[in-house]
């Protein structure tokens, strides 16, 4: 055989060596894939802190039944002050002492102990479930965001973050390392001059959280106005961040005359906004390059309430006076029997009305059917504002979990047929 012939065929040889070997691979890969279970979506519960001046205590989250059901806590909330990480309420964090009778180990808290308030509770519910991720969100004023991401003191400003919070030195002489698993950035709303000092600002978390340690989380609450995903590089953004939580709430609320729905899966008939519901929003941040696997869809645990309403339409999108503060799901529960309930068809959304007051809230009902939204986006999880304005048996977080760990959510003629 000539030679040039023999050195033809041994290159074909090893061309079909590779082939054979990329192939038996590329199985193989796809094998070991299959046998992955897939990643279930997350619950996340956002903790006020100030709660316990509501007698809403750590504890609590156990003795309702909601732990078992969380899979992070985002505690509310760090602060920002001189362009450095600070505690909010030294008081509720680190100071206050807290009755055997309110304490996660049933124990008093004693001025032996140099760690008490909440920080102590979370501490012990930690113990109590090691699996529990617990985030501390960032949270401060636009102004406080903006000049703590500037050039100049960003490094500073993150290092602060990382040594206050993820290296536990809270204050002089209190020091405890690994409570927080990663810091929520909750600026919410960048203006279109901040989005590179924004991008600039997660970039360095990530680098300084990875430096810190392994398997640190970085997190970010975004707005649910299109002025947000708009003028934001949202690829950069997902990109630097483990999970984007979108507060798809507030599309309606005091600050206008006008009743709505605070937080509409839907646009409904009679909506004169006609993008500010839930799918608008989740299919703007996903068309702006979040991918829906790092993407939390967020429920309210809240109503918002107006007076003096007109009575077309049983008060919907009608005119009234705003009620400026807003009251937690329970309180809903408790005056249902004083008003009538309404439902729109196609949002699945409830209100109540007696002829005057109007009150927007999310029920079970409501909530199902996003859940069941949420497993069709295969989005990465919920979550909650905030977890004190459940039942006392924590009935919305029970069904979230339920429905979201189950293999076989319910579908929507069934959630159609449950309100009938």
């Amino acid at each position: 055989m000539p030679e040039n012939n023999r050195s033809h065929k041994n290159v074909i040889t090893r061309l079909r060596s590779w082939m054979i070997l990329v192939v038996c691979c590329y199985a193989a890969f796809c094998a070991a894939q299959d046998s992955i279970p897939a990643k279930r979506p997350i619950v996340v519960g956002y903790l006020r802190g100030d709660g316990i001046r509501r007698q809403f205590f750590v504890k609590n989250l156990i003795s309702q039944g909601a732990i078992s059901k969380l899979d992070q806590i985002n505690y509310s909330q760090g602060k920002i002050a001189n362009h450095e990480c600070v505690l909010a309420d030294p008081e509720v964090d680190i100071s206050y002492a807290f009755a055997a009778d309110d304490s996660v180990d049933g124990t008093a808290d004693t001025p032996a102990i140099a760690l008490r308030g909440n920080f102590h509770q979370l501490q012990e519910l930690k113990r109590l479930y090691p699996e529990l991720k617990i985030v501390i969100s960032l949270e401060g004023t636009a102004d406080g965001f903006v000049e703590a991401a500037q050039p100049a003191y960003r490094h500073a400003f993150v290092a602060s973050c990382i040594q206050r919070f993820i290296k536990g030195k809270f204050a002089e002489g209190i020091e405890a390392p690994g409570l927080f698993d990663g810091i929520d950035i909750d600026w919410e709303y960048p203006k279109e001059e901040d989005k590179l000092n924004f991008i600039a600002l997660l970039g360095e978390f990530r680098r300084q959280l990875n430096t810190a340690g392994p398997n640190l989380l970085l997190t970010v609450a975004m707005g649910d106005g299109r002025i947000t995903y708009q003028h934001l590089d949202m690829e950069a953004v997902a990109l630097y961040a483990n999970q984007v939580g979108i507060m798809n709430y507030d599309y309606a609320g005091p600050w206008s005359k006008r009743t709505g729905l605070v937080a509409p899966l839907y646009s409904s008939p009679g909506d004169p906004e006609k993008d500010s519901n839930v799918d608008s929003t989740i299919r703007g941040y996903i068309n702006a390059g979040v991918p829906a696997s790092k993407m939390l869809l967020g429920m309210p645990f809240y109503a918002y309430s107006w007076k003096q309403v007109a009575q077309d339409n049983h008060g919907l999108f009608q005119t009234g006076e705003p009620v400026r503060d807003d009251a937690p799901y329970r309180y809903i529960v408790s005056i249902l029997n004083n008003f009538t309930a309404y439902r729109d068809p196609k949002s699945m959304a409830p209100w109540l009305f007696d002829g005057s007051t109007f009150w927007t809230y999310d029920d079970e009902i409501s909530i199902r059917a996003k859940l069941n939204y949420a497993r069709r986006q295969a989005l990465g999880g919920v979550m909650i504002w905030e977890l004190s304005g459940d039942t006392s048996d924590s009935t919305l977080l029970k069904l979230i979990a339920e429905h979201l760990r189950s293999l076989t959510p319910k579908d929507d003629n069934e959630i159609n047929r449950e309100t009938q």
